[in-house]
């Protein structure tokens, strides 16, 4: 909603998004409709209270109350680029997707993040980073949630609440290293990507030079209805690079709270624009019944 009358060179389509009406130029509700003022609410008469049906009040209150949305409790801090997927090789033997035939350009989001910090956070901080990717294809929206890790610390979501928890700061707000590293040597299947996080990889340089991993394993369908079990990996062309916890912490120390995030945006801007090849690993369903390990 909004009471903007000044409707400019703009094209109907753009004003009817923006709540006015591109006829009158007065202000609409959510369904189009005009309204009369947003100066007075509906009363009861002159000096009445004011009328619950008043739809236009209503809806306006709603809109600011859900304008502010709430910090995520996970992977709050991240920055996205957009760009585009190209299938180079034929994967059609494994899968029908339109999305993985060769030749297709899908445009996609990349969003990448740290996991406990807050929204105002350095990211530069020992932590894992978040690797998830939509992509806008012709069959609906394909998402891969992932990280810069190929494993994680749970096997069982029932536990994912408890092991955040563990991450985020206590009722005096403060972080506890207590706390993080009881549940780590509490749950014993955590240990190889604690291996991960507390070694180089721990603190990536920037976005761009870190791989990606989808979290889940996916499942692939070809023409013929066979079935496979696929884990994507994207590999980083501008190579691998990492920080060591001296040069973290001097980044952090010089005010530089959105490291990373200035080092996508940057790089983007002057057109060095960062990609990565997307590497699969196929197991036919099958096989995966009867193989040393669960997959």
């Amino acid at each position: 909603m909004t009471d903007q009358k000044n409707t400019g060179n703009l094209t109907a389509k753009d004003i009817a998004s923006r709540g006015v009406c591109p006829v009158t130029g007065h202000a609409t509700r959510n369904n189009g409709a005009p309204i009369t003022t947003q100066e007075h609410s509906v009363t009861v008469g002159d000096q009445g209270p004011i009328a619950l049906h008043d739809v236009s009040l209503v809806e306006k209150h709603q809109s600011f109350n859900r304008e502010r949305i709430p910090e995520r409790n996970v992977h709050a801090k991240g920055s996205g680029a957009f760009g585009e997927l190209t299938i180079t090789e034929d994967v059609s033997q494994y899968t029908k997707a339109d999305l993985f035939q060769k030749g297709r350009v899908t445009p996609m989001l990349a969003r990448f993040s740290t996991v406990a910090g807050e929204l105002g956070f350095p990211d530069t901080v020992r932590d894992v980073r978040g690797f998830s990717l939509k992509f806008y294809t012709q069959e609906g929206n394909y998402d891969i949630v992932g990280n810069n890790t190929p494993v994680f610390f749970l096997r069982d979501g029932v536990k994912f609440p408890d092991f955040i928890r563990s991450q985020k700061r206590l009722n005096n707000g403060l972080r506890s290293a207590d706390m993080q590293w009881d549940f780590w040597t509490r749950s014993p299947e955590s240990a190889h990507q604690v291996t991960y996080l507390m070694g180089d990889r721990g603190i990536p340089a920037n976005f761009r030079h870190m791989d990606g991993f989808g979290s889940h394993t996916y499942q692939w369908i070809n023409a013929a209805g066979e079935r496979f079990w696929v884990k994507y990996h994207f590999k980083t062309r501008q190579g691998w690079k990492t920080l060591t916890d001296e040069e973290a912490n001097q980044i952090v120390g010089s005010g530089d709270f959105d490291h990373n995030r200035q080092d996508l945006f940057d790089a983007i801007e002057r057109g060095d624009y960062p990609t990565w090849d997307v590497k699969v690993q196929i197991m036919p369903f099958e096989e995966a019944k009867d193989y040393r390990w669960n997959p």
